[in-house]
């Protein structure tokens, strides 16, 4: 018999694919073995539930979220209705765009090769690593 009180729920790995935070489940799932996930200051595990009002920690390849969820999906759409999911902090936005502008910083003291590395560079570079 169902539970009159019962909050909708959904699979954390589910849900952070469906809300667009990771390009596969199975990355998602892994990224909760990894303990990149908290939810409301818990590791989680892949198969943890998410109600909405959860608050969030996710730390993928754009960097770590503080989130609060604001709907449940399994469903992955786009990008524009994965966003109506959730609610980023302020605080959060702020650091990663700090973060942001510090990697971009950083990537003008690193010029890029415009090119791929010859064959005869190759060989220096393998002598250059072997010497040091």
């Amino acid at each position: 018999m169902p539970n009159e009180h019962h909050r909708p729920s959904v699979r954390i790995d589910k849900w952070l694919w469906a809300a667009r935070f990771f390009k596969t489940r199975a990355l998602a799932s892994k990224a909760c073995d990894l303990g990149r996930i908290r939810s409301n200051e818990i590791e989680a595990k892949p198969a943890r539930d998410v109600h909405t009002g959860d608050m969030l920690r996710i730390k993928n390849e754009a960097g770590e979220f503080h989130i609060e969820v604001l709907a449940i999906s399994d469903i992955r759409g786009p990008a524009a209705v994965a966003h109506t999911l959730y609610q980023e902090t302020a605080e959060s936005q702020e650091r990663r765009q700090r973060e942001a502008a510090e990697r971009k910083a950083m990537q003008q003291y690193a010029p890029l090769p415009e090119r791929r590395p010859t064959k005869r560079d190759r060989r220096r570079i393998i002598q250059f690593r072997q010497n040091s």
